[in-house]
């Protein structure tokens, strides 16, 4: 009985428990089943708000083209039948007739007679992302445009779009700087802003705080370096904050154009640019070349340069060149700024944000005159390191920036501590400096063998001018203790063992790229002396029967045949052995430092000495076979000889031109001032 009653009470708990569970799935299924009408209705709405929009847009599209267009007689039609026109939003990205009229900049009269029409609250209207029709125009750089509507409504100017930009910040972003100069010039400081439209975001001063900040790092950005020199003057606040992890300096160190290292001028556009003159603020502390220490050479180069514009009517490039070397000034007067202020923050948390990093991407991509004014003015800034430990010269080593490296040469006995620091894999500057070249570094210097010598440079150096002594030196042992030369990282190799292993492919390719060139010049000079080796024995105009002498041996250009046919085949037969010594080369990585390009260099002049003794030996006789009666066709003939000596000059001389400099030349490394570093 007991048992039954107890089974009994089971059966109504479990009945009770799946009613309960039946009534939860119930209410559940109920929840689920209003959620999705109020979905469906959501839906719903929405789909009927963007039909409504879609054919409001249908209705406005004449009023559209006629904004595209800047017809107004048009668009006062649509105006005056429509008294929403003005106001309604006429494209997809909710824009109004003024806004279409301020972006396409097609007639100034449109926008005037629209502005007139609107009133003042009207021209707050924004489209899809918060823009105003001030905001439009300063994105598109509509100057006149700006200036109708400010003059109607100077509170436009303190109206933030969806991004939290002023029309001030549109402009420094699209690169518009008379658009951006005419903003900076009507925009009050003290003009706290106005909230965004839909938006919280806090009230703050343009040129103050987070708002000044990044539009100090918008104008830089877009290389207005004079406007942002004016700015750091008027709120040097600016320059010693930073906004998302942006600040003026770190941005600075990214504008490698904006610097003299980052420019490669060839040899008359670096004299034109060292005596062209530019007006800018300069500091006695510094300036290139010394001009300032030296007040007479910088009178003498205006003076000089005064008589050349007298001399010479203005040219076009010579004018780019000025503007280069005014931007150059502008950007390192900035910098030099940049620093001192923040060389004035007490938080080292902070001068680390704004120095470390900008030192680090300075030197990462070339530019020595940033990281010479930071350290200047943060002299234990010379001590960053980055995520792998390394620090400035290391990592100008890896990116092959020589303008970094050189400082060493100016620096103290310290670098004999800096120099010997070790990453955190344990590579040293001679490991770091084992490695290849970046492709963008090597594509710069012509041909894998020249490649080659490059890197070999990097690693040894020649001392000595004496190129048979044999007195070289590893230029950058010079810096490193004897101890660290065979030492080794953490993956057991030294610093040759790194070299070798990273640069057996340009060895590969180095072979290959000479041999081709050997081959082909191999056989130009084969030609050349069976040629003039033939003429020598068949004399023009034949032998004397009698004395067996050749018949011309009394006229002058027999002479002239005679020495420039023996030139030639001399020059042929050493270029020839020449070129074949390259081919039978050992190609060993050392040999392409000196042996191989010295022989490329030999065999080259060689060739090209023997081409044109070969020519001048054909000439003259023809002179000899032609005598003086047709001297209209000698003159054809000697103006014709010139052209295959041209086209070897134009084709290999350059290559020639290369080889010599990189062979010969004073090198990519050695002191570049008298500056004193660290």
């Amino acid at each position: 009985m007991a048992s039954s009653d107890s089974e009994r009470e089971e059966a109504e708990a479990v009945a009770a428990v799946a009613e309960e569970e039946e009534e939860e799935e119930a209410e559940a299924a109920a929840a689920v089943a209003e959620e999705e009408e109020d979905g469906d209705d959501e839906e719903d709405e929405e789909a009927e708000e963007a039909r409504a929009l879609e054919k409001q847009y249908w209705k406005y599209q004449p009023l559209q083209k006629a904004a595209l267009t800047g017809d107004w007689e048009e668009a006062k039609r649509i105006i005056d039948g429509d008294g929403d026109a003005l106001t309604a939003k006429i494209t997809t990205d909710e824009e109004i007739a003024l806004h279409v009229a301020v972006a396409t900049g097609k007639s100034i009269e449109f926008v005037k007679n629209l502005v007139d029409l609107m009133p003042v609250e009207a021209l707050e209207l924004n489209d899809s992302v918060g823009a105003t029709a001030l905001n439009i125009a300063a994105r598109f750089g509509n100057t006149d445009a700006a200036k109708i509507l400010v003059a109607k409504h100077s509170d436009l100017l303190y109206i933030r779009n969806g991004d939290n930009w002023l029309p001030l910040h549109w402009a420094a972003r699209s690169a518009h700087k008379d658009t951006l100069s005419y903003l900076l010039m009507v925009t009050k400081p003290d003009c706290k802003t106005k909230k965004p439209i839909e938006n919280d975001l806090e009230h703050m001063a343009p040129f103050e705080d987070d708002s000044g900040v990044e539009l100090l790092v918008l104008v830089i950005a877009s290389g207005f370096y004079d406007i942002a020199l004016d700015l750091v003057r008027q709120y040097p606040e600016v320059a010693k904050s930073s906004f998302q992890d942006r600040c003026a300096l770190g941005e600075m160190a990214k504008k490698v154009s904006a610097f003299r290292s980052g420019s490669h001028f060839n040899h008359w556009q670096s004299i034109i640019y060292y005596y062209v003159p530019v007006k800018v603020e300069q500091s006695a502390e510094y300036s290139e070349r010394d001009d300032i220490l030296n007040p007479t050479r910088q009178k003498v180069k205006a003076m000089l340069w005064r008589v050349l514009e007298l001399l010479v009517p203005p040219i076009k490039h010579v004018q780019h060149i000025r503007e280069q070397k005014l931007k150059h000034n502008q950007a390192l007067q900035l910098v030099k700024y940049l620093c001192e202020q923040v060389r004035s923050l007490e938080d080292l948390k902070a001068y680390r944000s704004l120095a470390r990093s900008p030192l680090l991407v300075a030197a990462k991509l070339g530019i020595h005159e940033i990281i010479e004014e930071i350290v200047n003015s943060l002299p234990r800034a010379i001590l960053a390191r980055d995520f792998e430990n390394r620090n400035i010269f290391q990592l100008a080593v890896i990116k092959r920036h020589e303008n970094v490296f050189n400082l060493l040469y100016q620096m103290g006995e310290y670098k004999q501590y800096i120099t010997r620091l070790e990453d955190d894999n344990g590579n040293t500057l001679l490991h770091l400096v084992g490695n290849k070249a970046p492709i963008e570094k090597l594509s710069v210097v012509p041909g894998a063998a020249l490649q080659m010598q490059r890197e070999l440079q990097w690693f040894k150096v020649i001392q000595y001018f004496f190129l048979f002594q044999g007195l070289i030196t590893d230029e950058v042992e010079k810096f490193v203790n004897p101890s660290h030369i065979e030492k080794q990282n953490d993956d057991g190799e030294t610093p040759s063992t790194v070299f070798t292993n990273k640069h057996m492919d340009l060895v590969v390719e180095g072979e290959k790229w000479m041999k081709n060139r050997a081959t082909s010049c191999t056989i130009a000079a084969t030609l050349i002396t069976a040629i003039v080796f033939t003429a020598a024995i068949i004399v023009p105009g034949g032998n004397n029967n009698t004395s067996g002498l050749p018949i011309f041996s009394t006229e002058k250009a027999f002479i002239v045949f005679v020495v420039s046919d023996a030139i030639a085949l001399f020059m042929s037969t050493t270029s020839l052995l020449i070129f074949l010594s390259i081919l039978t080369s050992r190609y060993a990585e050392d040999d392409f430092l000196h042996v191989l390009p010295h022989r490329l260099i030999i065999g080259f002049v060689t060739l090209f000495l023997s081409i044109i003794a070969m020519i001048v030996a054909f000439s003259s006789t023809l002179c000899l076979m032609l005598g003086d009666k047709n001297s209209w066709l000698l003159s054809l003939v000697v103006t014709s000889a010139c052209l295959p000596i041209s086209s070897f000059m134009l084709l290999q001389f350059p290559l020639l031109v290369d080889l010599m400099s990189s062979t010969y030349g004073p090198g990519i490394f050695g002191k570049q001032s008298n500056r004193s570093f660290y």
